[in-house]
């Protein structure tokens, strides 16, 4: 049987889906000169840029969680075919094929610099305010379990080493490690070296972790800043500060956070860029850093009740995302698929003022 009807006809003209590629064809559109110059010209043909990074846009827009599930969708999903700019009768790519191109291409320049424009789009229609911002950071479960968490071996403790007898040699390939003691300084993932074994607060499980920061403008919650960075103690403080020297919003303009931003030297950091430090005070036991005057004012308050909408965001990205654990290893890749999910988020988040999603009267 042959049929005459396009995969374009196949695709209403009234999805919402319509409008989102729009979007997307005019961020890769600016983007053409950096994949010109990865795209190979010689050897065996590659999959396009434009086409792999749509494809990548859908993994994450419709939750699915592999490469081999989404090279399946795309083979009987004629809107994904449309999307991505494939005919009814062209191949689908192997998920192999797909994944090794993917890593290619795909790094935190390219994802960065579509985020980037996400954020773009939001500043020229005035939906990004200048004036009051939100920090926040959470951590992200890393592709390596706790088994993968051995000893180093250039630590100096001793047994660490060849020569280990009974338990000790259980305990060396990481299939016991009941009552040994492991810390990131004797300690670190085979699987993901960049991991770090890291617990959100007190009674909270410790996990093989990355730090993913955020910075939100508080007029529409879309997210204009994102900073992925290994899990420490302080990476949250120092991810807010890179965030800002990178936006580099007007003096006097305020930044709101909860209690974990509640220290000296980081609110200092904020008065010596000419911010306002609107973080929730922790008074538990200390003098919060935040003085009485800043606290009594109705524009912390305003700060302070929409700070929390920055969770939506992270809420997303790891329901409808794909950060609730990642598939990728290395802080690189990480940090691009982190940025790369955010992005996907804030044109959600633009289709959603613009009406896209309401269903069209009938």
């Amino acid at each position: 049987m042959f049929s005459y009807v396009s995969v374009e006809s196949r695709v209403p003209s009234d999805h919402p889906i319509r409008r989102m590629r729009i979007l997307v064809d005019m961020i890769l559109k600016d983007l053409d000169p950096l994949f010109r110059e990865r795209y190979a010209e010689d050897g065996r043909p590659s999959i396009p840029p434009e086409r792999l990074l749509r494809a990548a846009f859908l993994q994450v827009l419709y939750s699915v969680r592999s490469a081999r599930l989404l090279m399946e969708q795309l083979d009987y999903n004629l809107l994904f075919r449309w999307f991505v700019g494939l005919n009814i009768d062209d191949p689908v790519w192997d998920h192999s094929t797909f994944t090794a191109n993917r890593d290619r291409l795909f790094d935190v320049e390219v994802a960065q610099r579509f985020f980037a424009h996400t954020v773009l789009i939001a500043e020229a229609r005035d939906l990004v305010s200048d004036q009051h911002f939100t920090v926040d950071g959470s951590l992200l479960e890393a592709w390596a379990s706790h088994k993968s968490f051995q000893r180093k071996a250039s630590s100096d403790d001793p047994g660490e080493s060849g020569g280990m007898s009974g338990s000790d040699e259980r305990e060396s390939d990481g299939s016991d490690f009941r009552g040994e003691k492991r810390s990131n300084a004797t300690h670190e993932s085979k699987t993901d070296p960049d991991a770090r074994l890291f617990r959100k607060g007190k009674g909270k499980e410790a996990k093989l972790s990355f730090m993913c920061n955020l910075l939100m403008e508080n007029r529409n919650g879309l997210i204009v800043g994102v900073d992925t960075r290994l899990a420490t103690g302080t990476a949250e403080r120092e991810g807010a500060l890179a965030l800002l020297d990178a936006r580099s919003p007007r003096r006097g303009a305020s930044v709101g956070a909860d209690k974990l931003y509640d220290c000296a030297d980081f609110v200092e950091q904020l008065k010596s860029r000419g911010l306002k430090p609107h973080i929730a005070r922790n008074q538990k036991g200390r003098k919060s850093a935040v003085d009485g005057r800043t606290a009594a004012s109705k524009s912390y308050a305003l700060s302070q009740k929409i700070r929390k909408r920055i969770e939506q965001g992270f809420g997303w990205a790891k329901t409808i995302g794909s950060l609730r654990k990642l598939k990728l290893r290395g802080l690189a890749a990480v940090s691009g698929w982190v940025a790369w999910n955010i992005a996907t988020l804030n044109l959600v988040r633009l289709g959603g003022m613009a009406g896209w999603w309401n269903p069209s009267p009938t």
